[in-house]
């Protein structure tokens, strides 16, 4: 029996380890939360950091694993990279590892590659800060180098001193390196590129639209596929990914990659050497094309050839829920929006008991819709039928 390695055991890998168990394969998880959801159905738990490098090398020499992997989290990927290479396994460089985690060193190689990129400074200290926000014309956008989920992320469109201390302040804290980006602030839709990589080509599987909070934190609150944009302007998106994940050294294995379309093109926003999280790959790509790209990735981490045909064309979308800030006390029509034709998930991701906060990054979301439809419209329509269904009941709106 193969055994594959997966970095994560929480909601956000779960479908890999099941994937991987549905395959006859040993699924061993690593995850520094005992308590993680992944280790119900794992057959081997390790309680120990994804990004303890040298432990998690030791548990794959240790086990003799066949391939290793991650689901929509970054900071793992050096990890992945550094297995990979100890085990002589299918995986990414520790080189493209850096890149993919690091926003300045990606701005860097994409700059490097021509690919259309905003303006942007990395910057350590107030002084860096302020002489690159005055740098740039317009608005900015200042967020940590090596976080992800929308975490530190404000929009500069002030040079209020206290507005622009308390965004600096904020990207910092999310920092783990100690450096931000100051980026030139690009406007216009958002869209992201599921791709999969074998043997150094770029297969484009599926275009997503992007509904997000917008300024000043830009938190994703809903996704649908296929990608409404025209063709024509889907091909550009296509073609500079692809230019883009080349360039960041992604040969074999999944990338999500998030695109502006500007006035003057498509350009990056940043790109992941790993599956896209918020349920868009897991779930939204097999509902609109058929096509399991975890299932995928596990192939190619065992360096096996995956199959990357659509089986049909169809359309997807997810919507998030808001809900009051407080103590969650009850949450109704959970089963009313269940009962809508083309729902086919609900998640509740906080739930009875919890606290409902603000939303300033993806993990404070409350819950989310999931809908199937012939066409995105109509996907997007019953996802966000099934969200107006969905009342949270907290201390905060309490009659």
């Amino acid at each position: 029996m193969k055994k594959i390695m997966i970095l994560g055991a929480s909601i956000l890998q779960l479908p890999a380890i099941i994937k991987a168990k549905e395959m006859g394969l040993q699924a061993i998880a690593v995850d520094m939360d005992e308590q993680a959801i992944g280790f119900k159905y794992a057959d081997i738990c390790l309680p120990v950091s994804t990004i303890d490098i040298p432990s998690v090398v030791k548990a794959a020499g240790k086990y003799e694993i066949d391939g290793i992997m991650t689901l929509a989290s970054d900071m793992p990927m050096r990890t992945v990279a550094e297995v990979s290479k100890q085990l002589h396994l299918i995986g990414i460089s520790e080189e493209t590892a850096f890149k993919a985690t690091n926003k300045a060193a990606m701005r860097r190689c994409f700059l490097k590659n021509s690919v259309p990129i905003p303006v942007f400074y990395e910057v350590r200290t107030k002084n860096e800060f302020y002489d690159a926000v005055n740098s740039i014309e317009g608005k900015s956008i200042v967020k940590p180098v090596d976080n992800a989920g929308s975490r530190g992320v404000t929009l500069l469109g002030s040079d209020n001193f206290e507005i622009l201390e308390k965004a600096f302040s904020y990207a910092m804290q999310c920092s783990r390196s100690g450096s931000v980006m100051v980026e030139e602030y690009m406007e216009g839709p958002e869209a992201s590129v599921e791709t999969l990589s074998v043997d150094g080509v770029c297969h484009v599987i599926q275009i997503t639209d992007k509904l997000t909070t917008g300024a000043p934190h830009f938190i994703e609150m809903g996704h649908n596929q296929p990608s409404m944009l025209s063709d024509d302007i889907k091909e550009r998106i296509a073609r500079v990914t692809c230019t883009a994940v080349n360039a960041i050294g992604i040969n074999n294995g999944p990338s999500h990659t998030e695109i502006k379309l500007t006035k003057n093109g498509p350009k990056l926003v940043e790109i992941g050497a790993r599956l896209g999280g918020d349920c868009i790959t897991t779930d939204l790509v097999p509902l609109s094309t058929g096509v399991d790209m975890v299932e995928c990735c596990i192939h190619i981490a065992l360096g096996e050839k995956p199959d990357l045909e659509p089986k049909f064309t169809k359309a997807s979308a997810i919507r998030y829920v808001s809900a009051d800030i407080g103590h969650i006390e009850d949450i109704n029509g959970i089963e009313e929006a269940q009962a809508i034709h083309g729902v086919k998930k609900i998640g509740i991701v906080h739930g009875v008991g919890e606290e409902s906060v603000e939303v300033l990054n993806s993990v404070d979301r409350v819950a989310f819709v999931i809908a199937q439809a012939d066409d995105p419209q109509t996907a997007i329509q019953i996802s966000e039928d099934g969200v107006s269904r969905i009342k949270y009941i907290t201390s905060g709106n309490k009659i």
